[in-house]
C-alpha cells in the first residue's frame, strides 16, 4: 500500500469516527469538554471569574449542558476591551500564533493559538476538504489572504492535514491566480465566492474556459453570504460544485462548521465548539428551524476560550439528520447579521433578502452594492446593480422597464420600497476579500 492509499483510509477512517458519533457519546463529550473549559476560564482569566461571579454562575457546578445558559455572554466589545492579552488563559510562551480581526471599526479582536489549537484548527478544516471528496491527492488552492486575516491559514492548515498538496498563493493578482490554476492542477479553490467569481469573470475575459482550462472539482467559499442563484452562477462558470465554510477570529477561524456533499446546511465541529440559537432580543433559545442569533462556547480552545461569544451572525438549527450519515448537528447557510441588517422605514431589511430577490431576474449580475442616505429625516436604500454584458443597457425603455419589474419585486418581498439604479458591467469594484455589499453614507461606512 503507498503513502496515497494508507494516508486517504486512515484520514476518512479519522473522520468518520469523529463525525458520525453516536449522538449520546458526543453530547458526553461535549459536557466532559465544556466543564474543563469553564473551569479553565475562571481560574486563568480576570475578566470570566469577575463576570460569572457577578453572575452568580458557579463553573464547577456544571453538569448539563444546558446549564451554559446560566453563563454570562461573551461580546466583540468585551475582546476589545480585553485587548491584547487579557481573554489569554496559557503563558505567553505557550502561545505559538497569532490572529486578530481588521479593526476597521474599533480596536481589534484578538486570538491566540497553541500547537494543539493549530493542530485542532487544521483538522477542522481538513474535514470540510474531506465533505469535497478532497484528500492526499488534491491540490488545494488557497487564495483567502494570508497574515493576521484568519482564513488563508485555516485552509493552508487544513490542506496539509488532509495531506494534500497546498499552494499557498493569497488574495490578489488574479491573472497569476489563473495561471496557476491552470498549470498546477489545482483541484480545490479556497477563497471567498465574490473572489472566486471575479477569478470566473476574468478568466472568461482573458478568452478562457474556466470549465475546460481549469481541474477544479470544489471550492470552498466563506467568509461572506451568497445566495443559491449566486452558488449556481459559480458553479456553472467553473464547472465545480460549492461548499461552504463558516468561522470566525474570536473563536478560530474557518472551519467552525462545513457544508457536506449535500448542501443541506454546514455541519459544526461539535467535538470543539458547543452553540446555541437564540431569539438576539430575549436571548431565550429557539426551536430547531427557527431562526436566531448563532451563540459559540470553544471547548478545546487552549490559548484563548471563549464562553458564550455572541457572533451577530443569524442562523438556525437545520432540523432532522443529514442524508450524508453524519451526526454533528448543521447550521444552516447565514441569513445575514444582526450588524448587516439595516431598516428601511421601520422595516428590517438583510441584503441576502435582497440577493435572492435579484436572482429572479436573469439580466442583472452578481454584483451588486446597497447605498444608505437620507433624505429630509428618512432613510433612503439605493441598490446598485449590474445589469449583463448582453443587456441593451443604451436602451432606455429596456432599462426602465427591468428597475420598475425589481422595483415591485422588492417591495412584494419586503414590504418597503427600494430605489433601483442599474449600472454598467464592472462599474462595481471587486474585492479580493469580502465584497463590499453595503455603503452607508449617513456614516461613511462600509460593510
Amino acid at each position: 500500500m503507498d503513502r496515497h492509499d494508507s494516508g486517504r483510509q486512515e484520514g476518512m477512517a479519522y473522520q468518520d469516527e469523529i463525525t458520525h458519533m453516536e449522538r449520546g457519546e458526543l453530547e458526553a463529550l461535549q459536557l466532559e469538554r465544556m466543564k474543563e473549559t469553564l473551569v479553565n476560564c475562571y481560574e486563568n482569566i480576570e475578566f470570566y471569574k469577575k463576570s460569572f461571579d457577578e453572575a452568580g454562575f458557579d463553573p464547577y457546578a456544571v453538569e448539563s449542558l444546558e446549564e451554559i445558559r446560566k453563563a454570562p455572554f461573551t461580546t466583540k466589545q468585551d475582546m476589545r476591551d480585553a485587548y491584547p492579552y487579557k481573554l489569554f488563559a496559557v503563558p505567553r510562551e505557550d502561545v505559538k500564533e497569532i490572529h486578530m480581526s481588521s479593526g476597521t471599526t474599533g480596536v481589534a479582536t484578538v486570538s491566540g493559538y497553541t500547537d494543539a489549537d493549530i493542530r485542532s484548527w487544521g483538522d477542522c478544516f481538513a474535514r470540510g476538504i474531506g465533505y469535497a471528496g478532497g484528500d492526499v491527492d488534491d491540490v488545494v488552492h488557497v487564495c483567502y489572504g494570508y497574515g493576521l486575516f484568519t482564513g488563508g491559514l485555516g485552509a493552508h492548515y487544513g490542506g496539509l492535514a488532509v495531506g494534500a498538496e497546498t499552494i499557498p498563493m493569497s488574495a490578489g493578482n488574479t491573472k497569476r491566480q489563473i495561471k496557476v490554476l491552470q498549470s498546477m492542477g489545482s483541484s480545490i479553490l479556497c477563497c471567498t465566492p465574490s473572489y472566486a467569481m471575479h477569478i470566473a469573470d476574468t478568466a472568461i475575459e482573458m478568452g478562457l474556459d474556466p470549465k475546460k482550462d481549469f481541474t477544479l472539482k470544489a471550492g470552498i467559499h466563506g467568509a461572506e453570504a451568497f445566495s443559491d442563484q449566486f452558488r449556481k452562477n459559480l458553479e456553472d462558470k467553473l464547472g465545480y460544485k460549492v461548499y461552504d465554510v463558516y468561522g470566525l477570529t474570536e473563536v478560530m477561524g474557518p472551519g467552525v462548521a462545513m457544508e457536506c456533499d449535500e448542501q443541506d446546511g454546514l455541519h459544526v465541529a461539535e467535538d470543539h465548539f458547543f452553540v446555541e440559537i437564540l431569539d438576539p432580543e430575549t436571548h431565550e433559545p429557539v426551536p430547531d428551524g427557527e431562526w436566531g442569533e448563532l451563540v459559540i462556547t470553544t471547548l478545546t480552545k487552549e490559548a484563548s476560550p471563549v464562553v458564550r461569544y455572541r457572533t451577530r451572525d443569524i442562523t438556525r438549527i437545520m432540523p432532522g439528520e443529514c442524508a450524508c450519515g453524519r451526526t454533528h448537528r448543521r447550521i444552516d447557510r447565514l441569513h445575514g447579521r444582526t450588524d448587516d441588517m439595516f431598516k428601511v422605514r421601520g422595516v428590517q431589511v438583510f441584503p441576502s433578502q435582497i440577493e435572492n430577490v435579484c436572482a429572479a431576474f436573469p439580466e442583472i449580475a452578481d454584483w451588486y452594492q446597497i447605498e444608505l442616505s437620507r433624505e429630509g429625516g428618512l432613510d433612503i436604500a439605493t441598490l446598485k446593480i449590474e445589469i449583463n454584458p448582453d443587456f441593451p443597457i443604451d436602451e432606455i425603455r429596456k432599462i426602465e422597464d427591468l428597475q420598475r419589474r425589481m422595483q415591485q419585486a422588492l417591495k412584494d418581498e419586503l414590504a418597503v420600497s427600494i430605489n433601483i439604479k442599474i449600472v454598467e458591467p464592472h462599474t462595481i469594484q471587486r474585492s479580493e476579500g469580502k465584497a463590499v455589499r453595503i455603503v452607508d453614507l449617513r456614516n461613511g461606512e462600509e460593510k
